[in-house]
């Protein structure tokens, strides 16, 4: 600030900047907020776009998926019947879904299955600890 442009009677004293504190500390946090939400808004938007995108592409390998299922088909009718063709890839197919959900049941099963020694337990004698019941290392 030049000289020129200093004004001893335009200054404000302690009080009444002490007066507009609240209302400036309100205004920053409403700007930063609305800054935080734009961010966030941007972001939904690319993430939504994003799986729309991955959709998409799941859905068109899907497609491509049934088309190679259709040429395994066609390929094994050349040389067999095509009642025989369609049957041993039906059957194929179906030992695959078969492999698939079994192991994913056996995934499952380990992912819920409760664990004797696991975190749950650990935290019930820990509780059992700070009670002073149960079996607990002093």
């Amino acid at each position: 600030m030049r000289n020129s442009e200093f004004n001893p009677k335009s200054r404000k004293s302690t009080f009444d900047l002490l007066g507009e504190l609240p209302g400036q500390i309100i205004a920053l946090v409403k700007a930063e907020l609305d800054a935080a939400k734009a961010e966030v808004a941007g972001k939904a938007k690319n993430i939504g776009l994003g799986i729309g995108l991955f959709v998409g592409a799941a859905l068109f390998a899907f497609f491509a998926a049934l088309v190679l299922v259709a040429l395994a088909v066609i390929a094994l009718a050349l040389v067999l019947p095509l009642w025989l063709a369609t049957l041993i890839v039906a059957v194929a197919l179906l030992l695959l879904a078969l492999l698939l959900g079994l192991v994913g049941r056996n995934r499952l099963q380990a992912g819920t299955s409760s664990d004797p020694d696991g975190v749950t337990e650990s935290i019930r004698r820990d509780v059992d600890a700070l009670k002073g019941v149960g079996k607990y290392e002093h």
